[in-house]
C-alpha cells in the first residue's frame, strides 16, 4: 500500500488548485440534517455511495452532482479522533460533530433531494478512534454518537494507516462495527481496506481473521485496488478475484457468499502513485462487479470528478480534479449505474438480531390486481425486482425505478414504483400507437423514465440516469424494451 501523504485525506487550499474554467465550487446551504424525517434508501444506494469531502478539497455543489448524475447517496469523509487526543468524534480531527455546522447542511441538501448519506470513519492518516478510545465499548460509543447525530442508515469503516498495522486498534474498530450493527438493526456497515495484487496484504488478512474470530459479517469487505502498482482495470479485476479467494479461505464462505460480501473502492484519474484510471476502466470494473454480484462499487472521490486545467494538471495530483480528460461528474455516473442494476445480498446475520417480516405488507390487501385487464405479471411482495421491471397491481401497470423487494406499488415512501396508469383494453392504444413522449437525445432521463422509440414504436424504460443513449442500440442496455405499444 502506497504511503503518499495525499492519499484519501488530501486537503489543499483552493488557491493551489487548477480547475477547469466554469467549474462551480459551492457548499450546501440548508440548515438541518433532519435525521428523524428521512427513510432509508435501498441498500444498493449505500453500496454505491462515492466518497465526498464536504469540508476540504474544494467541495462541489452536491445538488448539481445529483441532478447531473442521478446519484442519490454519498460517503461523507472522514470521522477521526481529535488531533489533540481523546475519544470524541470529529470531522478531520479538528471539527467536533457537536458544533460542526457544514456537515448538517450538506446532509439536509442531499436528503431534501431524496438521497441519503453514509459516514466514513478513518481514512488514510490522522488519529483514529480505535487508537485512542482504548476499548471496543468506548470506540462503539463514540461512533454511536455519529449515528445518532445524523440519523444514519449506513456507516463505513475505512481502515488504513496508521491503525491498519495496530492489532489492538483494529480489534477496537471491528468490535465497534459489530456493536453498531447489533444495536442499530438495518444499519448498512461496510469495511474498506487497502488492496494489493494478491487481493490485500498481510495486515488485511489479519483483519479478516479478526472479523471471523468474533463472528462479524459486515455488508461488505471492500478493497482499494490502487496505489499498489496497478495498471488499468485488468489489474483491478485480477485483484478482486484474488480477494474473493481470500474471503473464502479466511471467512469460511462459499464462492457465492464471498462475492455477495465483496466490494471495490477505486480512485478516479491520477492516483497518489501516478497510476491512471479512466472512464473505460470504471466501466470494466462495473461490468465485473455486476456480473459477479459484488456488494459494493464506489470510488474516491466526488471532489476529484471534474477536469483540471490543463486536463493533465501538468502531471500532478489534485484533490479537486482528476488529472485526466473528462466531463464533470463522469465517474459518479458509474456509481449511479451500479445502484440501478445491482442486486443486494442477504443482510448480515452473524451479529444482527434477525426478524421475519410478513410476506404480505399490511397496506396490501391482495397481491392480485383488481380492475382493468393487465398482461404484466402481478406484483409479489416476495419477488426481488430489478430497475425497469414491469408488474401489475390493483389494475395499474407499474415500473420499478431501481431494485426493490417488498415495496408496495403506490404505498412506499421512496416511490420506487412508477405508476404507468390503468391497464386494459380501454386505455391501451392499438399496437404501434404510443401516447408516451418520444425519446430525445438531448433530454436527461432519470431511472424509471418511460419513452417511445422506433418504428413500430416500442415502450422503453430507463434503468438509471441516461442522456444520449439510444434505446435498443447502446452498449450499456440502459433502456428496457417493453415491447410494441
Amino acid at each position: 500500500m502506497a504511503t503518499a501523504s495525499l492519499k484519501r485525506r488530501l486537503a489543499l487550499p483552493v488557491t493551489a488548485l487548477a480547475l477547469a474554467a466554469g467549474t462551480t465550487i459551492a457548499l450546501a446551504t440548508s440548515s438541518s440534517a433532519a435525521p428523524s424525517a428521512t427513510a432509508a434508501l435501498p441498500s444498493t444506494w449505500y453500496a454505491s455511495a462515492p466518497y465526498l469531502m464536504p469540508e476540504d478539497n474544494s467541495p462541489p455543489d452536491v445538488s448539481a452532482v445529483m441532478d447531473a448524475t442521478g446519484q442519490k447517496a454519498f460517503q461523507l469523509a472522514f470521522i477521526l479522533a481529535p488531533d489533540g487526543g481523546g475519544c470524541s468524534p470529529t470531522w478531520g480531527g479538528t471539527s467536533p460533530i457537536s458544533s460542526d455546522s457544514t456537515i448538517p447542511s450538506v446532509i439536509s441538501t442531499i436528503r431534501g433531494k431524496g438521497g441519503d448519506v453514509s459516514v466514513s470513519v478513518g481514512g488514510y492518516g490522522g488519529t483514529k478512534l480505535g487508537q485512542t478510545c482504548g476499548t471496543v465499548a468506548a470506540t462503539a460509543a463514540a461512533y454511536q454518537q455519529v449515528v445518532d447525530k445524523y440519523g444514519l442508515h449506513a456507516i463505513d469503516f475505512d481502515l488504513e494507516e496508521p491503525e491498519y498495522e495496530n492489532t489492538a486498534a483494529i480489534a477496537n474498530e471491528l468490535g465497534a462495527a459489530q456493536t453498531l450493527q447489533r444495536d442499530n438493526p438495518g444499519l448498512y456497515v461496510s469495511v474498506t481496506i487497502p488492496g494489493t495484487s494478491a487481493g490485500t496484504g498481510w495486515f488485511g488478512t489479519q483483519l479478516l481473521d479478526q472479523a471471523h474470530s468474533i463472528g462479524f459479517t459486515p455488508n461488505n469487505f471492500s478493497i482499494m485496488p490502487f496505489d499498489g502498482g496497478f495498471s488499468g482495470a485488468s489489474a483491478q479485476v485480477a485483484a478482486l478475484e484474488a480477494f474473493h479467494g481470500l474471503l473464502t479461505s479466511h471467512m469460511g464462505w462459499d464462492s457465492t457468499t464471498a462475492y455477495q460480501h465483496e466490494g471495490v473502492s477505486m480512485m478516479n484519474g491520477r492516483t497518489d502513485a501516478a497510476e491512471y484510471f479512466y472512464q473505460s476502466d470504471f466501466q470494466t470494473v462495473l461490468d465485473y462487479a455486476t456480473s459477479h454480484g459484488l456488494a459494493r462499487y464506489t470510488y474516491w472521490s466526488v471532489n476529484r470528478d471534474r477536469q483540471c486545467n490543463p486536463p493533465n494538471n501538468n502531471g500532478q495530483l489534485s484533490g479537486a480534479c482528476s488529472s485526466v480528460p473528462q466531463s464533470d461528474w463522469d465517474f459518479t455516473k458509474y456509481t449511479a449505474k451500479f445502484a440501478g442494476v445491482a442486486v443486494p445480498p442477504p443482510p448480515p446475520t452473524s451479529s444482527t438480531p434477525t426478524t421475519t417480516p410478513s410476506t404480505t405488507p399490511s397496506t396490501s390487501p391482495s397481491t392480485t390486481p383488481t380492475g382493468g385487464s393487465c398482461t404484466a405479471a402481478a406484483w409479489s411482495s416476495t419477488t426481488a425486482y430489478n430497475g425497469g421491471a414491469v408488474v401489475s397491481y390493483n389494475g395499474h401497470a407499474w415500473t420499478a425505478k431501481w431494485w426493490t423487494q417488498g415495496d408496495v406499488p403506490g404505498a412506499n415512501s421512496q416511490n420506487v414504483w412508477q405508476d404507468d396508469g390503468v391497464c386494459g383494453p380501454s386505455t391501451t392504444p392499438p399496437p404501434g400507437t404510443c401516447t408516451l413522449p418520444v425519446w430525445s437525445a438531448s433530454t436527461a432521463y432519470s431511472g424509471g423514465a418511460v419513452v417511445q422509440y422506433g418504428s413500430p414504436a416500442h415502450k422503453w424504460t430507463a434503468k438509471w440516469w441516461t442522456q444520449g443513449d439510444t434505446p435498443g442500440s447502446n452498449s450499456q442496455n440502459v433502456w428496457t424494451d417493453g415491447g410494441v405499444c
